[in-house]
């Protein structure tokens, strides 16, 4: 029968109690000679699933767990202590079942039974392996709007590495190594803990508080803030500087207008319940698996609920701009992916898009031919229409012939640069001459493209790269009038992503209104899977 360590026994112990010590008295003999009938078990039990068929017909159906050897005892002990711990990711625990899988290897009496448990057990590693590594959820299917493309491996290398290579370092690699990811997990067993204690308090019973008010409503804000962290231990029933200094903090790290007022908007993110910001934590821990790749040494990151877009150096913030995204109406919402930012264009045209041409154009054109006067429109040739001449009440949004552009100027839509990572989407960042947008807090006003608040700095810090004097040769082109393409020597990943709990530069977690409701979808989908808030003792 099968054998464990002394540490292994210990483990097991503590993950599951007496029914562990049972098991484990069950599993100290010596293991039976009966080799064809484990290998026919095993043949049998994964005939279902051709890459797990075919990696143990790949190695002559040795065993991967249930063998004998201190090998065999590791990689059973670090299987039942990683899915007993899968909760700890925010990973639905049930699923994997670890307390089941210890009593099916205790009631594994023959060669037969042993086989089938050994493909049992391979089965859930690699369930586990992929769920904790890329995700519980596929993306597309729980919001359209979310086009990543999750970096799946092949399930047998899991199966290659965890017989190649020592058992704990194969699942410490798992999970994402990011210091995001480990901050979210240790902001996760915080609020865990704070669910068990009750939470932060009595929620703030009032529309407004401002500097000069008293009462049993400022008494609530005080009490709650404190149990926040924003403010120190105070007594006092009067909103005063103190009071309206931890406002503004507050405002701050949850991307509020910072006024130090204590109005709707502010009250209702104060009022936001523990298990609201857990289930915001648990989501961004699943979002993670789903970038689980290389981000670069230098990539941009475009936080589209925190209308903000930064750029990276290895692993460090150094630039940083407003953005105003998709409006959260229609086909307009930002999409989520990533690919590579390889040129930009200062001067840029606007080629409108055919959905804004035909849907928002075309019926101004159907009443005045001469409108849009800024716009130039083409035929299929390339040749201008002529606008007294041109039927546009002959065409519907379907049958419309003609392509529009808006040529290079300080009023064009893309203002005076845009920055390409060519995608299917048609999705890229740019500059624009609404400037007054970014003096709004919530800013979703575009058709999908991302607009910054300072493009040219932006550009100067892509240029810095390749040139001693990027605002010069920036310059030197805008100034010419005329379109003109600069590539990037060294093409810049860009990821677009959608974090309503992100940790900042501080290491603090900070929180942004789920602008698209992406990530309230994501929570149910991930409910559906038997994913659970609880909270933690201690």
């Amino acid at each position: 029968m099968l054998s464990y360590t002394a540490t292994a026994r210990s483990q097991a112990t503590k993950a599951f109690g007496a029914a562990a010590i049972t098991v484990f008295s069950l599993l100290s003999g010596p293991l039976a000679a009966q080799v064809t009938a484990f290998k026919q078990a095993v043949a049998q039990s994964a005939a279902q699933d051709e890459d797990i068929a075919a990696f143990y017909r790949d190695t002559d159906y040795a065993p991967v767990w249930t063998g004998a050897e201190e090998t065999h005892r590791e990689r059973r002990s670090e299987l039942l202590r990683a899915l007993a711990n899968a909760r700890a990711h925010g990973l639905p625990e049930a699923k994997y079942d670890a307390r089941g899988l210890l009593e099916d290897l205790g009631e594994a009496d023959t060669a037969w039974e042993r086989g089938v448990a050994e493909v049992t057990l391979t089965k859930a590693y690699l369930e586990y392996a992929r769920d904790i590594q890329t995700g519980i959820l596929i993306p597309s299917r729980v919001d359209n709007g979310i086009k990543r493309e999750v970096p799946y491996r092949e399930r047998r290398s899991y199966l290659v590495d965890i017989t190649s290579k020592p058992s704990a370092a194969v699942f410490r690699s798992l999970p994402p190594t990011t210091l995001e990811y480990n901050a979210l997990l240790k902001q996760k067993l915080t609020m865990e803990r704070l669910l068990v204690r009750g939470g932060w308090g009595p929620q703030v019973p009032s529309a407004k508080l401002e500097r000069g008010d008293s009462g049993a409503a400022v008494v609530a804000l005080r009490n709650r803030l404190i149990a926040m962290g924003f403010l120190a231990r105070s007594n006092t029933q009067v909103y005063d500087a103190e009071i309206e200094n931890a406002v503004f903090a507050f405002q701050r790290s949850h991307g509020l207008e910072e006024d130090g007022v204590a109005g709707e908007n502010t009250l209702v993110q104060i009022n936001k319940t523990v298990a609201e910001r857990l289930q915001s934590v648990v989501v961004a821990l699943e979002r993670e698996r789903w970038l689980n790749v290389e981000r670069g040494e230098r990539h941009i990151l475009v936080n589209l609920p925190d209308f903000h877009t930064r750029i990276i150096d290895n692993g460090k913030l150094t630039f940083m701009t407003r953005s105003v995204v998709g409006a959260r109406q229609d086909d307009r919402p930002t999409p989520e992916f990533s690919d590579v930012m390889d040129h930009m264009v200062i001067n840029p045209s606007w080629y409108v898009p055919r959905s804004i041409a035909t849907k928002e154009y075309l019926p101004v054109l159907k009443r005045n031919p001469y409108a849009l006067q800024h716009m130039e429109i083409t035929d299929n040739r390339g040749r201008k229409v002529n606008r007294g001449s041109a039927n546009f009440r002959a065409f519907s949004a379907r049958s419309f012939p003609y392509s529009m552009r808006q040529p290079p100027s300080r009023d064009n839509a893309l203002g005076l640069v845009k920055f390409m990572f060519p995608n299917k989407y048609n999705i890229y960042l740019h500059d624009t001459p609404a400037k007054s947008l970014f003096d709004q807090n919530v800013r979703d006003f575009s058709h999908g493209c991302v607009r910054l608040a300072e493009p040219f700095e932006f550009a100067y810090a892509l240029l810095a790269r390749q040139t001693d004097d990027p605002e010069g040769l920036f310059k030197k082109h805008l100034n010419s009038g005329r379109e003109t393409r600069v590539n990037l020597e060294q093409p810049v990943p860009v990821h677009l992503i959608y974090r309503t709990a992100f940790t900042n530069a501080r290491g603090v977690t900070e929180y942004r209104e789920d602008v698209y409701g992406r990530d309230g979808r994501i929570w149910d989908a991930l409910s559906r899977a038997g994913v659970t808030l609880g909270g933690v003792q201690g």
